[in-house]
């Protein structure tokens, strides 16, 4: 009987990414999918540390499995990712019940780990963070059914923005090369997958490393001209690397879907240049402008963290004001949280837990008006949706617009995979209500 895996992702998209490879290594190593834990033999987790939540919610979840392992010791449990990464060979002398650590550029090596396990039982940690990224997999069958998918284009970060902790975890910036990533697409829609969406820390950087002036629009371009595929999208963008030929893409390119993620972290200048983001607000402001200039319609979104050291009420309010005159259609925000070995964890004049509490209340307070008022001016427009499924309950099926907002509608499994013109005949928070025309 085949020996069975389950994998657990937290976090990011790029996670996502990542333990679609893991499972696609499994099956090639014999392994098959188990539907749940108790079920399986070999349990991976796939951690995040980018904020201080995920990071807390790892190691929850670790101890749950742990407590699984000590009623089934053949169990063999793995932690992977950025925690991984971050801790190294801590975590197996915290938790002498793991059997590797793998880092972030460490994750193909599973299937000889797993072997050394087998064959000894040692105990194995990988975090060497070498200039390189993970070879192709690309296994017929795995991306069956789905609609749509990601590719990562590139991994690591060479910003060091004193609050992230990325640099440090997924190492300095590599480009993986342009002929892989179009066959890695090639085969997605093979697959019966319609969308991509190709990740990177910041896509923005991309340069194949067959061709230095191989830039991400020349990738884009040709990423559009896969037969087959029908949308893409990316994210995420660093707004000081969104250049010209970037944002003409938005007015040139039918497939690429009209809507970007740019996050400006915070309106204040002083508190941008505390964070080493190296723009200003009136940069961002002409990137906005630039942007919908070329694709009015362009759906904006955006992230910000309050409470950042030294934030006083000036700055916090200079990001209100941002908001009220970029009107984003929707933002991820989240109360600062020291991430270590950043340079923000050192910095002095924290903000008060209280404080950041009330500061993101009303943010997402404004937001939230402004994201549904965005959404009601929809109501009776047609737009054209990819319908990727079955909703969260059950009764409907949903898909996105191009510019990522989320669309109920009744149920017609037929529909599945297509792109289908509805009118738009409500609108909520997080969600619009179409009829299908």
């Amino acid at each position: 009987m085949a020996r069975q895996f389950f994998i657990t992702t937290m976090g990011c998209q790029m996670n996502e990414y990542d333990s679609d490879y893991l499972g696609q290594l499994l099956l090639d190593s014999r392994y098959e999918p188990a539907e749940t834990p108790k079920n399986a033999d070999l349990i991976v987790i796939n951690t995040c540390a980018v904020r201080e939540k995920a990071e807390q919610k790892a190691f929850s979840l670790l101890g749950r499995m742990l407590a699984l392992k000590k009623r089934k010791p053949s169990l063999v449990l793995g932690l992977v990712g950025c925690i991984a990464q971050q801790e190294g060979s801590k975590l197996i002398k915290r938790f002498p019940g793991l059997n590797f650590v793998l880092g972030t550029r460490e994750i193909g090596r599973l299937p000889d780990i797993l072997t050394d396990i087998e064959i000894d039982g040692r105990k194995n940690v990988a975090t060497d963070m070498g200039h390189r990224t993970h070879p192709p997999v690309n296994r017929p069958g795995f991306f069956k059914g789905r609609v749509k998918s990601f590719i990562s284009i590139m991994e690591g970060c060479n910003n060091f923005c004193s609050y992230c902790i990325v640099p440090y975890v997924r190492g300095e910036e590599v480009s993986r090369p342009s002929e892989e990533i179009l066959k890695e697409t090639e085969h997605l829609v093979s697959e019966g997958v319609k969308e991509v969406t190709l990740l990177g820390q910041n896509v923005n950087s991309y340069h194949s490393p067959d061709n230095g002036t191989y830039r991400f629009p020349s990738l884009l371009r040709e990423i559009t001209q896969v037969k087959g595929l029908q949308r893409v999208r990316f994210t995420t963008s660093h707004p000081k690397d969104l250049s010209e030929d970037l944002t003409q893409c938005f007015g040139q390119l039918e497939k690429l879907c009209p809507h970007i993620h740019l996050p400006v972290q915070a309106g204040s200048d002083r508190i941008l240049k505390l964070m080493n983001r190296r723009y200003t607000r009136e940069k961002y402001l002409e990137c906005i402008q630039s942007l919908r200039r070329v694709r009015p319609e362009i759906a904006i979104t955006t992230d910000i963290i309050v409470g950042f050291p030294g934030e006083n009420d000036e700055d916090f309010n200079m990001t209100l004001d941002l908001l009220r005159k970029i009107e984003f259609d929707n933002l991820f925000s989240f109360k600062y949280s020291d991430r270590k070995g950043t340079l923000a964890e050192k910095m002095q004049h924290k903000v008060d837990e209280e404080i950041k509490s009330e500061r993101l209340y009303a943010l997402q307070k404004l937001q939230k008006s402004i994201t549904l008022k965005k959404n009601r001016g929809l109501t009776g427009t047609e737009m054209d949706i990819l319908v990727e499924g079955v909703s969260k309950r059950g009764d409907q099926l949903t898909g996105r617009t191009g510019t990522n907002k989320i669309v109920n509608i009744d149920h017609n499994y037929n529909m599945i995979g297509r792109i289908v013109k509805v009118l738009i005949t409500g609108a909520f928070l997080n969600s619009l209500r179409g009829k299908p025309l």
